[in-house]
């Protein structure tokens, strides 16, 4: 009896419980676009973070702002413009359409939701379109940042083309310190010859893509190597190249770096076997000079300088590239090697290697070419959503070349300030550099450091002084892939500013007390929360996270209820 009496009263609260969470699913959504409640939470827990201490408020408030409303847009803030410039609009509208039809009652209802679905759309059409516009700005005034536009073309033909970035020293005066070193991009397509030339130049050539080999001749030998990705090969200055891509599908590319021994920031090629284009500089010598020095009549000479026409970089036979190619080692050398030959970089252990992101790195230890150039050539994959922790070089400076995936990078520089990027703006180049030194020179350095960030993609390439603190953060849809060049390299120290293994844990607790002014207990909690270490879960992964980590504390109503019905 006391179940059949029970059993209504069951029924009804069960019944009320039903109702109680279609109500506030139904609140729910209206409060997704009900922008005065969420104005007014952020508004309050504002408030509430005035009464922490000084150096707690910035971080209550950024959770303010994480747990109650959108981050705010900034054009300033590459992290928001990395999260929300590649979401597509129309495909967020369409998103947003779905729930009005889904959640909402009633045909007025539907449409007040789809117009408020439509506002948000022209709204962050009209953000990305200022974001962009303030970008292109920015990146325009970034000393340290270089476009794909900013390669110079030198060569192009239809088989492929030689690209040269511009001088450092020409882009900022803050760049005075590497103008001995330029850097170029090589593409050839599948089945091509590259004609032979040499530089006034060291270079070091990086595979990116594609299957090579490339023959170095001097006065008493000739190399050939057979290249595949990764491998990294030295040419010292005047020994005459010649490279095909042996492959009959996949276009080579070669990144490469020069140092002139010449004249500062400047290098060229000098091409002999040629004719009209390219150029052979055996033109440039008289008839009796040539005639004498062939022992040949002048009219065969004009007609062995006329007939090339097709540019540096033409299409081989199948038979021609056999040959070419025949002879040629396959032998990669290892650690220590003294050999001429190309070393494969992606072969190597990693330096740093974790899910998030992986570091390989070769200098003179590992190359004996290497050595006398002071110089180190690194591989960076970060995995989509992965970051690099916040580090600095100790005495290297990096040539960052992105080669694959999308991201943004920040750095702190103490050298430009909000003053001096108006003056850059306002006035000349020249008298923004005059303006510098007079502040050096009058001791006006300060402690005041600059942000400076650009956006990532293929063919652009960012500068890494030595001692300026940097990270990298991928996109959340696409490994972001990197070739380093480092000068200076020998004895430098890779010092990480956050992760496990930060170099302020190595700091003396005093020192940790004195320096932010805090119990030395409360700074060790912020620096040894990060549990990963040198590639860490970006900005948006560590949101997720955060949101999977608390959800697992949450048992949402319409559990409660599929238990029931089950």
């Amino acid at each position: 009896m006391a179940t059949k009496t029970n059993f209504p009263v069951l029924f009804l609260f069960l019944l009320s419980l039903l109702f109680l969470s279609l109500t506030l699913s139904f609140c729910s959504t209206h409060h997704d676009f009900d922008n005065d409640d969420k104005d007014q939470n952020l508004k309050h827990c504002r408030q509430k973070c005035q009464e922490k201490q000084p150096y707690q408020q910035k971080r209550c408030i950024q959770d303010c702002e994480e747990q109650y409303g959108e981050t705010k847009w900034n054009p300033n803030n590459l992290e928001y413009h990395h999260h929300h410039h590649h979401q597509d609009p129309e495909r967020e509208y369409k998103k947003c359409q779905t729930k009005c039809q889904l959640k909402e009652r009633g045909q007025q209802q539907q449409k007040w939701c789809e117009q408020r679905c439509e506002d948000r759309r022209r709204e962050q059409e009209k953000k990305r379109g200022q974001y962009e516009e303030q970008q292109q700005q920015q990146q325009k005034n970034n000393p340290y940042f270089f476009d794909e536009q900013s390669f110079n073309e030198w060569y192009r033909t239809q088989e492929g083309n030689i690209r040269v970035l511009q001088r450092f020293s020409k882009r900022s005066n803050l760049l005075r310190g590497i103008e001995n070193y330029r850097i170029a991009l090589l593409e050839a397509n599948p089945r091509t010859f590259v004609i032979p030339s040499y530089f006034d130049a060291e270079a070091v050539f990086f595979v990116v893509k594609g299957r090579g080999t490339m023959s170095l001749v001097s006065q008493d030998s000739r190399e050939t190597f057979n290249l595949e990705r990764g491998d990294v090969i030295r040419v010292p200055a005047g020994t005459s190249i010649h490279t095909i891509n042996r492959d009959n599908k996949e276009k080579l590319q070669i990144a490469g770096i020069y140092q002139s021994i010449s004249i500062p920031g400047r290098f060229r090629d000098f091409i002999g076997l040629a004719g009209e284009d390219p150029e052979s500089f055996y033109k440039s010598f008289s008839s009796e000079i040539l005639e004498a020095s062939f022992n040949t009549p002048k009219e065969k000479i004009d007609r062995l300088f006329s007939q090339q026409k097709k540019g540096i970089i033409i299409k081989a036979s199948e038979e021609q590239i056999r040959a070419l190619s025949e002879h040629a080692s396959e032998h990669t050398h290892h650690e220590g090697s003294s050999s001429s030959g190309p070393f494969n970089l992606l072969n190597k252990s990693p330096l740093h290697s974790n899910r998030y992101g992986k570091l390989l790195q070769i200098d003179g230890n590992d190359y004996k070419q290497l050595q006398d150039l002071d110089m180190s050539v690194s591989f960076t994959n970060i995995t989509k959503g992965g970051m690099m922790a916040p580090f600095y070089n100790s005495k290297s400076t990096r040539m960052v070349l992105v080669v694959e995936g999308k991201g943004y990078f920040e750095m702190a520089c103490p050298h430009l300030s909000r003053e001096r990027e108006s003056t850059q703006q306002g006035h000349s180049s020249r008298r923004g550099r005059e303006q510098e030194q007079e502040q050096e020179e009058q001791g006006g350095g300060g402690s005041h450091y600059q942000r400076v960030s650009s956006r990532l993609s293929p063919r652009t390439l960012f500068i890494i002084p030595a001692g300026h603190p940097t990270t990298i953060v991928a996109s959340d849809n696409e490994n972001l892939q990197m070739v380093v060049f480092g000068i200076n390299a020998r004895n430098n120290k890779k010092n990480f500013l956050a992760g496990s293994k930060n170099i302020m844990n190595q700091m003396a607790k005093e020192a940790k007390e004195l320096g932010f002014n805090i119990p030395a207990k409360e700074v060790e909690e912020t620096f040894n929360n990060q549990k990963e270490s040198f590639f860490l879960p970006g900005p948006h992964q560590r949101q997720q996270q955060r949101e999977e980590e608390e959800g697992l504390h949450r048992v949402p109503l319409t559990s409660i209820f599929d238990f029931v019905a089950f």
